[in-house]
């Protein structure tokens, strides 16, 4: 399972499940809309958190691919030039 499709569930499942904690709950809709609200921006800053994570993360790999890719064009070009210069 890759890191995103983890995160994503992870966030969803969390959403969900303290919404429904939420309605169903006993408590005036002044104190539900309140609760509601607040998880509303817990979730809002977690989900920032993770994205910014995720994206540091995904930065981290493309910079290793395009190194890697340097590097083997870097050979390629050299077998060329050995195998022009023969």
């Amino acid at each position: 399972m890759s890191v995103g499709k983890f995160v994503a569930g992870f966030l969803v499942g969390g959403a969900v499940g303290g919404i429904l904690g939420i309605l169903l709950a006993p408590q005036s809709g002044e104190e539900t809309r309140g609760l509601i609200s607040e998880k509303s921006q817990e979730l809002y800053n977690d989900t920032e958190e993770s994205l910014k994570e995720l994206q540091c993360k995904a930065n981290t790999v493309i910079d290793d691919i395009q190194q890697k890719g340097d590097e083997l064009l870097a050979k390629i070009q050299d077998v060329i030039k050995e195998k022009t210069c023969s």
